[in-house]
């Protein structure tokens, strides 16, 4: 289906203007919007996401592509409803309590919703009650911790043992990720998965969601 593939293609050099409209056009030609999702914007993200992987694109070919496809998700949203397209999982993610970086989580979000997956950003410097608070709000299977300051890996360790005191427990599993973290850490804390990059982050929380 080649509007599909200008869809992908489109996406993957950043155009979203151009992304927007080949999305309307796919709806006017009445191609369903999973369809659009899956074999358009959603394929794109993924070779881009690889691409990373890689090291053949870098952080700002990554953030462009994800613009476009968020442009396109908005104009696919309400059909995407309409057919009762489900999201195939739910993730909280933030910056832990005392730490203001957020290029890294932005970088997960966006990989993560290009999955597919609903991702509630709490944004940076977020407490301890706001992760549990959110996943219960939103009935979400992830917590996934960010942080790139040596300073505030304890915080993750108390999320952690919050979900672990709470009714959470074994329901909801915790990533994590940043900089100064490492499997060892992640061990050491009983944390359930660490992803040393955005494209892996994704991969795990996808396998957690659909498994």
């Amino acid at each position: 289906m080649s509007i599909l593939n200008d869809i992908s293609s489109w996406l993957q050099q950043g155009r979203a203007p151009k992304v927007k409209a080949c999305v309307q056009q796919a709806l006017d030609e009445g191609i369903p919007a999973g369809e659009i999702l899956e074999q358009g914007l959603l394929d794109g993200m993924n070779i881009i996401g690889q691409k990373f992987k890689n090291n053949e694109v870098f952080v700002p070919e990554v953030l462009i592509a994800a613009r476009a496809m968020t442009k396109g998700i908005e104009v696919l949203r309400p059909h995407l409803v309409a057919d009762g397209v489900e999201e195939k999982g739910t993730v909280v993610i933030g910056t832990v309590k005392g730490d203001l970086h957020d290029i890294g989580k932005n970088l997960v979000r966006m990989m993560m919703e290009g999955k597919g997956l609903k991702v509630i950003d709490l944004g940076v410097d977020v407490p301890v009650e706001k992760f549990l608070e959110a996943a219960r709000e939103n009935d979400a299977q992830i917590i996934a911790c960010s942080a790139l300051l040596t300073t505030t890996m304890g915080e993750m360790r108390n999320v952690v043992d919050a979900v672990e005191a709470s009714e959470m427990k074994g329901k909801v599993k915790i990533m994590i990720g940043g900089a100064p973290i490492t499997q060892a850490f992640c061990d050491q804390i009983g944390a359930d998965k660490y992803t040393p990059d955005a494209a892996s982050a994704a991969d795990v929380a996808l396998a957690i969601c659909t498994a």
